[in-house]
């Protein structure tokens, strides 16, 4: 049985000039050799927080918290660094074959930046190189509804299977909302949600050729609706209204006073009240 390493208290502090990456490398060789947990994870075992580390990366920036990116980054970086000491000890590959394919990727796909070939449409390029019979092909499985959506549109789009401009994906949205409202009195199901899923697509498309990510985009508008509930229910309990009893109407009056509230905070010269 290997011998583990004596378990050190001291920070671990890798010769001066040891590149960042390769710091977290030794990290994890660290934390394997002495911490049970991080001795028994694997590849699969680590996808959850790749995940999660992912995922709050992106709150940190959609939060313009560069404090909180920093924190997000290192923990998004140590599990990418767990994932190649993982390779390592499997024998199949370490940071060097990593880096190798991303740069030679980044030639691949940047012929024109290099001098060896002139410059292509991104999807184009991936297409060939990937042996693709579709440029539909090898979408990642795992690509949540709306951003597949997404990445659909662009890549058709870059064949030149697209709108001109937003103005005909905007009316794509209100050809396809007609035919929801068609399918609402039509009292078939599977005809409704083939329609919504339509108008969904035609959202996306909207957004996508307005400049704007779908998935950022809804993301905004849950943070917003949050919040403004949440205004609501300090205000309901400000005004003795219990929610679940309460009507329609004074559910809609709280909202209408969140919303006045929060224009009159973004009014040029409005100055919050004092407590």
């Amino acid at each position: 049985m290997k011998e583990q390493a004596p378990i050190s208290n001291e920070p671990i502090a890798p010769e001066k000039g040891d590149d960042e990456l390769e710091r977290a490398l030794e990290l994890v060789r660290f934390l394997r050799a002495n911490c049970p947990w991080d001795a028994a994870q694997t590849p699969t075992s680590l996808i959850q927080y790749l995940l999660e580390e992912t995922h709050e990366v992106i709150e940190a920036i959609e939060d313009e918290d560069d404090d909180a990116l920093a924190d997000e980054l290192g923990d998004l970086l140590l599990n990418l660094a767990f994932q190649i000491v993982l390779a390592e000890e499997r024998g199949s590959f370490g940071a060097g074959e990593v880096f190798r394919r991303l740069e030679a990727k980044m030639q691949r796909r940047h012929p024109h930046l290099y001098g060896i070939g002139d410059e292509e449409e991104w999807d184009v390029l991936k297409a060939r190189e990937r042996g693709r019979s579709s440029v539909l092909g090898d979408l990642p499985r795992e690509l949540d509804p709306l951003a597949r959506a997404h990445r659909i549109q662009e890549r058709v789009s870059g064949v030149g299977f697209d709108w001109e401009d937003a103005g005909g994906a905007f009316d794509k949205v209100e050809e396809e909302l007609g035919e929801v409202r068609e399918a609402l009195t039509s009292g078939s199901m599977t005809e409704l949600e083939e329609e919504i899923g339509d108008l969904l697509f035609a959202v996306v498309n909207l957004a996508r050729l307005s400049g704007h990510y779908a998935p950022t985009a809804l993301r905004g508008a849950n943070r917003k609706f949050t919040a403004r509930f949440e205004a609501l229910e300090a205000l309901a309990r400000e005004r003795g209204v219990t929610l679940g009893e309460a009507t329609l109407e004074e559910l809609d009056t709280l909202w209408d006073a969140v919303k006045e509230g929060e224009e009159a905070r973004d009014r040029p010269g409005t100055q919050a009240r004092e407590p």
